[in-house]
């Protein structure tokens, strides 16, 4: 007999029991139900794609993660790390028939070789919605609106939508000399919450130019810092921001379309405190130009942003000769997934069924079945005890499955036409319920649950 193979899983991959995969699930759904609601379209795009069309799109340190081999028609291929880069790719081939502004959303998993962190998985899931095809700043603050609406939908109250702007970051570098080293500057920058002040200002301090030395002195890494940890209201750091960098065209540029974005939202009733103007947020890939977008859980703030983006308006032009500026943002699923069952906000449950019907006498399955898909008719999910096992023993099995309502009738019951329905959680018990009744009573339960 052969040795058995060792049931394991790689590291930076994670499967999903039940317990998991059904709130994940869940979340998919609310996720979807809001960027219908904003007129977002579902597209998808597949898992590999010609290496080519990847490489070079988020900086050398997503180059480095990139999955990449050669398939067996000897072609160069790699495995998606975002959802952004292959949307780019998508829109620049069939804009012609879609038009413009077009609005997509699209659900699906990426990989990245990159070492496990808290929350971070080689291969997860993200959620992105993207408007493209427009550079009106109406679309920067849509996104906003979208992300609020998206964390309040997931069932979150204590959350933070934080925003800069490149143009801001842009107009800075500028001023002090060093807009040729910007890429390589906010790649740095966007490293300030994971290694500290010092450690970033050393890294800025030291980086080179060919073998021209230094390109950003002490100083002036401490001007890029004491931007980046400003603080006060929104509108201190705007005032702020308008007086030591107003007459910068590129940073007024992104001052203005800041204060657009957070007036328009006050109208519209997004509460103040849950969009912040950030001035440290950088977003660490090259390809953002404009408005970026980091939101974090207050409860939960070592978790890292759950929803990220911003505006990119030249990465379409690496495939198309037309325009096609975008923006947009992701909700990272897995990792929202990962701070709620730390949080303990996921439903102790491994059934999407909230009824079981117990096989109390094997004579009478034809009936139960009837009762089972009379509720799922009526939108309500059933499971049918596939065994005449001890009623005590079913139980059981609903408890630890998390169903909420057994529903349990023997040849006496049958005879009069009704059932006993069992709410699971208060161990109570509506007996003799007719038959036409069932779906009601249950009804009543789980609203009450």
């Amino acid at each position: 007999m052969a040795d058995l193979i060792q049931p394991r899983t790689l590291k930076g991959f994670r499967d999903y029991l039940p317990e998991l995969m059904i709130p994940r699930e869940q979340l998919l759904d609310k996720a979807r139900r809001v960027y219908r609601s904003y007129g977002f379209a579902p597209i998808d795009t597949p898992a590999l794609e010609y290496t080519e069309i990847l490489m070079g799109k988020g900086g050398e340190e997503s180059d480095r993660l990139i999955y990449r081999f050669t398939d067996h028609g000897g072609r160069d291929v790699a495995l998606r790390f975002d959802l952004t880069i292959p949307f780019a790719r998508f829109a620049a081939q069939y804009i012609g028939q879609l038009g413009t502004p077009f609005k997509r959303y699209h659900m699906g998993p990426v990989w990245r070789g990159e070492n496990t962190a808290h929350g971070r998985y080689r291969e997860f899931w993200q959620c992105d919605f993207d408007t493209i095809g427009t550079t009106s700043n109406a679309a920067d603050i849509e996104t906003a609106l979208v992300i609020h609406d998206l964390m309040v939908a997931l069932g979150f109250e204590r959350f933070q939508v934080r925003l800069n702007n490149r143009l801001v970051l842009n107009g800075l570098l500028e001023e002090l000399g060093l807009a040729g080293q910007a890429v390589k500057l906010l790649r740095v920058l966007d490293k300030l919450p994971k290694i500290g002040r010092e450690k970033v200002r050393d890294e800025m301090t030291t980086l080179a130019e060919g073998e021209s030395g230094p390109v950003v002195f002490h100083d002036r890494a401490e001007r890029i810092l004491a931007l980046a940890e400003t603080e006060g209201t929104n509108a201190d750091i705007l005032d702020r921001l308008q007086r030591d960098f107003g007459s910068n065209a590129r940073a007024a540029e992104g001052i203005a379309r800041l204060r657009e974005l957070l007036d328009v939202a006050k109208t519209a009733g997004i509460p103040e405190e849950r969009l912040r103007l950030d001035l440290s947020i950088a977003r660490g890939l090259d390809y953002y130009t404009g408005t970026i977008y980091e939101t974090f859980l207050l409860d939960k703030p070592d978790i890292g942003s759950v929803c990220s983006g911003g505006r990119y308006d030249n990465l379409a032009g690496l495939y198309t000769k037309q325009k096609l500026p975008g923006v947009g943002a992701s909700l990272g699923l897995d990792r929202l997934l990962a701070a709620m069952e730390e949080m303990n906000l996921l439903p102790k449950a491994s059934t999407p069924a909230p009824v079981l019907v117990v096989q109390f006498s094997p004579v009478h399955l034809g009936e139960y079945q009837k009762m089972a898909r009379a509720l799922r008719a009526e939108g309500i999910g059933v499971e049918v005890f596939p065994e005449p096992k001890k009623v005590g023993q079913q139980l059981k099995y609903a408890d630890q499955r998390g169903f909420k309502v057994a529903l349990i009738a023997g040849s006496d019951e049958f005879a009069e036409g009704v059932w006993n329905v069992k709410d699971l959680k208060s161990a109570t018990q509506r007996e003799k319920v007719p038959a036409a009744q069932v779906a009601e009573v249950i009804r009543e339960i789980l609203q009450e649950r």
